[in-house]
């Protein structure tokens, strides 16, 4: 008896809470959603291992704008290029907020550029663009860096004699010298066990955050903090990646040259000693550490990621392989080095290099915050809700692309063969709070893969039929499954 009244009691006051919450959405103007559970939110309604793909699906019911619960956090889904464009671009200021998410605040103690708001991320953003800029990103002094990369590349992939191999390590290594040249002013051999070790840190970072239980720790960390599980282990991995960079930092503290800056570290350390007595200033320590590990982060395993998966597709549609490589053949050779400029001579590769992008969606959502109440369509969006614009929603939406489920170059291409723009490629977000090292990423995939080409064609063991271009870990980042390829050299 005492039982049934204790369940009774608890299913009445599940019901309470519901309409509780009903009503107070109400209230707020909150744009449409399902009912959700207290606590749980509607946790159990996400597909676990690719949740955006639940958000896409409610929009169905809901339309475009739609408010869930992730756990007790309320969340509001924007989905489609036209509602995504409106928040990003054409409401920039009131959605430039980042999410509190607990993974990164644990992993960088709450400083840095990634996870910033308000001053701290416009004193940062900007001194970060400006700098990298003026070190070559986006421009012919990184294009140099990179072709030089791409020679120990290739060194390297011709060492494999055209027997199977992981890419993995070779393509990991490759991009983060890029950004170790911009951040800590030197490139690591790739025999150099430390540097591989930091490379498996940083991927594993990437995957852990791509899996149900990186979820669950960003809606539950307290209690994900007292669970046993690799989350202990990876926090132990990156502490020492930490140690790296405060060594680092350490170096060139000891050799600084405020008058000739070798790279992002000195410009930092140096505006960091212009501004020590100024109290509102964001260059300290604890800034500088947190945002060279955001850089490094980002730097890496994005872009090695996409070039992976671009290798894949190739293997898995050698005809297009071989329309690359003809078209290269004739615009560039096989002799010289590519450079950007030659992307305007080659618009088949360069709508294969924009297909692979928009298909892999690597990135299907980058959560945003509401720091102070928000007009949108007609709701209201509360100040501290999580905002999620489903990018994934923009590069596979039907009414935008002629085959959004399918790999079809032919999505970049007029009827005359010539590459075409579409509003609608936002691989790497859009407005103000956009990826800050895009001009790198799109220099760093299309200079590698044009240059990969040009010395091989690429096969694996199993043949294309072998190659399944579906993720294998998919929720913050869809990354692509590894495969053992074979890179033979061209004659």
């Amino acid at each position: 008896m005492e039982l049934s009244v204790t369940l009774l009691s608890a299913g009445l006051l599940l019901v309470l809470l519901g309409l509780l919450i009903r009503k107070s959405q109400r209230q707020l103007r909150l744009p449409p959603g399902p009912s959700g559970l207290p606590v749980l939110g509607n946790l159990l309604q996400l597909d676990r291992k690719a949740p955006f793909k639940t958000l896409l699906k409610l929009s169905e019911s809901y339309g475009p704008v739609v408010t869930v619960h992730m756990g007790y956090k309320r969340a509001v889904v924007l989905v489609g290029y036209d509602a995504v464009k409106e928040a990003l671009v054409d409401q920039a200021d009131d959605f430039t907020g980042r999410g509190p998410l607990p993974f990164l605040i644990r992993i960088t103690n709450g400083y840095g550029l990634a996870i910033s708001n308000g001053e701290r991320w416009r004193q940062l953003r900007r001194f970060t663009l400006t700098t990298l800029r003026d070190f070559g990103m986006g421009r012919k002094g990184m294009e140099e860096w990179i072709q030089e990369e791409s020679k120990h590349l290739i060194a390297r992939i011709n060492s494999t004699k055209a027997t199977p191999f992981d890419p993995t390590y070779f393509m990991g290594c490759t991009v983060s010298n890029v950004i170790c040249c911009l951040v800590f002013g030197q490139r690591f051999n790739y025999d150099d066990h430390h540097f591989v070790y930091l490379l498996q840190t940083i991927s594993g970072i990437l995957k852990f955050i791509s899996s149900p239980r990186g979820l669950l720790y960003n809606v539950f960390p307290r209690l994900m903090e007292l669970l046993p599980g690799q989350q202990h282990k990876l926090f132990a991995r990156i502490e020492e990646l930490r140690e790296f960079i405060v060594k680092k930092i350490q170096e060139h503290q000891d050799t600084l040259d405020p008058l000739s800056p070798r790279d992002y570290i000195d410009c930092f350390l140096t505006r960091l000693i212009q501004e020590k007595n100024i109290p509102t200033t964001e260059f300290h320590y604890d800034n500088l550490v947190s945002t060279v590990l955001n850089l490094y982060l980002a730097g890496t395993e994005t872009s090695s990621s996409t070039i992976r998966y671009g290798l894949n597709v190739l293997i898995k549609y050698p005809q297009i392989q071989e329309k690359m490589q003809q078209e290269i053949d004739t615009v560039v050779g096989q002799e010289r080095s590519p450079f950007m400029e030659d992307r305007k001579s080659l618009p088949f590769t360069d709508a294969v290099l924009h297909e692979i992008q928009r298909f892999m969606d690597i990135v299907p959502f980058i959560p945003r915050y509401a720091l102070q109440d928000i007009s949108f369509r007609g709701y209201t969006i509360p100040k501290d809700t999580l905002i999620f614009p489903l990018l994934h929603s923009v590069l596979k939406e039907e009414q935008r692309w002629a085959t959004p489920w399918s790999f079809n170059p032919e999505h970049f291409l007029d009827q005359n063969g010539n590459f075409k723009k579409n509003p609608s490629f936002l691989p790497f977000s859009a407005g103000k709070r956009s990826c800050a090292g895009e001009s790198l990423a799109r220099m760093e995939i299309f200079l590698f893969m044009v240059s990969l080409l040009q010395h091989f064609t690429f096969s694996c063991p199993g043949g294309p039929d072998g190659i399944d271009l579906s993720p294998e870990y998919s929720s913050f980042a869809n990354l692509p499954r590894s495969y053992k390829i074979i890179a033979t050299p061209r004659q």
